[in-house]
């Protein structure tokens, strides 16, 4: 078990509190380096509403569920990996002291 405490809290699937981090900060992954408008923030993402602008064709990388499956479901768990997206995404909000209200949450 990777992340034990944040494994305890795993459904199926990984839901996003919509803070918008995640789509802001691009340039800590050279992963996402062709999406990033210039300022760390992704090309598709409407700071207004908070949600993407190409929600049902974003890439495979912005597709948790999808990105697992294709790429890393033969090197760990669903659960280990969900975990692991819980944390970074936690410590994001942490760290930019970001409220998760549960109220906002959605199936990614």
């Amino acid at each position: 078990m990777l992340f034990p405490s944040y494994e305890r809290k795993i459904s199926a699937a990984f839901f996003c509190t919509k803070c918008g981090l995640c789509c802001k900060n691009l340039n800590k992954a050279t992963a996402y380096a062709h999406l990033d408008r210039g300022d760390g923030t992704c090309v598709n993402f409407d700071s207004t509403s908070h949600n993407c602008k190409i929600y049902e064709t974003r890439p495979l990388i912005c597709r948790v569920d999808d990105f697992y499956e294709q790429n890393l479901s033969a090197h760990m768990s669903k659960s280990e990996y969900i975990a692991a997206n819980l944390k970074a995404c936690a410590d994001a909000q942490h760290a930019h002291k970001v409220n998760n209200s549960p109220t906002h949450r959605e199936r990614v």
